[in-house]
């Protein structure tokens, strides 16, 4: 059975359950509402919601497939909401999908691919009757905040991995899986932000429209939810500018090691050619050679060896190459 949860509330007090078999809406009073909770839903479950509830059938199709972006439909006097939930998992961001009808007087969740369950946040809305009397337009709040909420830990996650590999390129270079790495988090926060542009503009629409079953006294909590979503949006963009600048800091910092690299062959080569020279001169077997019949032409040799490597030595040492 797919039913979480199927009551009615009165006053924002847990009344009465549901019997979600029967072929005609639950009697509700003016301080009263429905409140059904689905996870993943048969064919058979949702058609009978349908009929009790006179759901529209594209919004059922639409809740049966559970492969939609987030998006607000009016069909006559209900709404139909998508709403994408995310979670980090496993090293990557896992989407999922929870769908909203809201009428006047009753809301179903249809919840898909999220481990996030409403039973916490149903707990919550209980235990402050005061806020849950306010009716469905409230739940809808408590929902889209539940779920921007789960947000933060993702950003949080990837920034705290991002640091980490920051740390790590200012002492070695970035290894071939953690540049991968970067590439996948720079590829998931993308599809992400897209997904929160998505919500920032359904979140827009609740706060400014003029909608059936959202009474405009809570379109300032829808405001404040569009606040948080524009607060991760933001966190979004920063992280993609830090993996940016952490590709930048390591393709700099390797570049300035190849170069502190090439000075130091470069200077070895210098000083090495020099005894190199002064063999290949006396190695070419002329015939006339003063040097070679000079008592001291080969301590002498030994000398100019030295003294032009040992110069060299210090003059690459001073200007750091060494």
């Amino acid at each position: 059975m797919s039913v979480v949860a199927a009551y009615i509330y009165r006053d924002g007090v847990r009344d009465r359950p549901i019997d979600i078999t029967s072929p005609t809406p639950p009697d509700c009073g003016p301080n009263e509402f429905a409140w059904i909770g689905l996870v993943s839903p048969g064919d058979e479950e949702l058609q009978a919601l349908a009929r009790c509830f006179r759901l529209h059938p594209l919004a059922v199709e639409d809740a049966l497939k559970a492969h939609q972006l987030p998006k607000l439909d009016v069909y006559g006097d209900q709404l139909f909401i998508v709403a994408r939930t995310a979670e980090y998992r496993d090293g990557a961001i896992c989407y999922g999908e929870t769908h909203m009808f809201v009428g006047r007087g009753h809301i179903i969740t249809v919840r898909h691919g999220s481990a996030r369950a409403h039973v916490e946040l149903r707990n919550e809305l209980e235990a402050a009757p005061q806020l849950l009397k306010h009716g469905v337009d409230y739940v809808v709040h408590a929902l889209f905040d539940f779920i921007v909420d789960g947000y933060l830990p993702i950003v949080e996650a990837i920034e705290e991995e991002v640091l980490e590999m920051e740390r790590r390129t200012l002492d070695a270079f970035l290894s071939r899986d953690d540049t991968t790495r970067l590439f996948v988090l720079r590829r998931e926060l993308m599809k992400f932000g897209r997904t929160l542009g998505q919500m920032h503009a359904l979140c827009s629409k609740l706060e400014n429209l003029d909608l059936p079953g959202i009474d405009p006294e809570t379109r300032p909590y829808f405001r404040d939810v569009l606040d948080h979503v524009e607060r991760v949006l933001a966190s979004v963009d920063s992280l993609r500018d830090v993996i940016r600048q952490v590709f930048d800091v390591s393709s700099l910092l390797e570049q300035q090691r190849q170069g502190a690299i090439t000075r130091k062959l470069a200077a070895w080569a210098a000083i090495l050619a020099v005894p190199t020279a002064v063999a290949g001169i006396y190695g070419m077997n002329f015939e006339h050679m003063p040097e070679l019949e000079w008592r001291f032409g080969y301590g002498a040799v030994w000398l100019l060896i030295i003294a032009v490597c040992v110069t060299l030595y210090v003059n690459f040492k001073r200007r750091k190459w060494l």
